[in-house]
């Protein structure tokens, strides 16, 4: 259990949830979230978007029930929260770009606390969202594309890591825009698969890839971009 320090809405949909704690967790990883101890029955896998010595941060878009109850959370409230899971990021050594399409900016923040020197790529649908704490703690280029493809401001061959995480339509694209540069970057895709354990034991969130069927959870949610088969 943890508990609630703030919870904001910083978009429509989208709010910033604070939990009280001492917490630990590598860039790219997740934590299960549920609001009740009953019902939803499941949790919901939400990124790490910050972390300090007391406090955990995440980025919360409303898209069912699950995540609806979490957007209802006080400060005082209680909820259950398991973690951290899942392979994280690379090492980030080199050029870097950090690629977000919507609530797939969210492990972006803290990886940035990591790696400043990073260049940072942000894509909205519609109204854009924390762009300027991005900016802020950014040493790099921090571009920003709103209804559009940000995909079309990235140049792959400028860099020797890339990763990127967000619709798997995007995602899809990303691995795509990966071939037709040469593949010399080292591009990895964080993907946003449904999830019910996050420990790899159910197989809600299987991942077709060339060398077989992998667990998003447990295997990932990190991948090769060149290694996931995208339907």
């Amino acid at each position: 259990m943890a508990i609630v320090l703030a919870n904001e809405e910083i978009s429509p949909g989208v709010l910033k949830l604070s939990v009280q704690g001492r917490f630990t967790g590598k860039m790219g990883q997740f934590y299960m979230l549920r609001a009740g101890e009953r019902y939803p029955l499941l949790s919901r896998p939400i990124s790490i978007f910050d972390l300090e010595e007391d406090r955990l941060d995440f980025l919360i878009q409303v898209a069912g029930e699950g995540t609806t109850r979490l957007s209802e959370l006080k400060p005082g409230d209680r909820l259950t929260l398991d973690g951290p899971f899942g392979n994280g990021f690379p090492p980030l050594v080199g050029r870097i770009a950090f690629v977000g399409g919507g609530i797939g900016i969210a492990p972006f923040y803290y990886a940035l606390r990591k790696a400043p020197q990073a260049d940072v790529y942000l894509g909205f649908s519609r109204e854009p969202y924390m762009v300027e704490e991005f900016r802020a703690l950014a040493c790099g280029n921090v571009t920003v594309d709103v209804g559009g493809s940000i995909l079309e401001k990235v140049d792959f061959r400028k860099y020797d890591t890339v990763i990127a995480c967000g619709p798997h339509p995007m995602l899809h694209a990303v691995q795509r825009k990966q071939e037709e540069s040469g593949g010399q970057a080292n591009v990895y895709v964080s993907l946003e698969n449904r999830m019910a354990c996050g420990i790899g034991a159910c197989l809600v969130c299987s991942v077709k890839c060339r060398d077989g069927r992998k667990k998003a959870c447990a295997d990932g949610p990190v991948f090769l971009a060149e290694e996931v088969v995208f339907a």
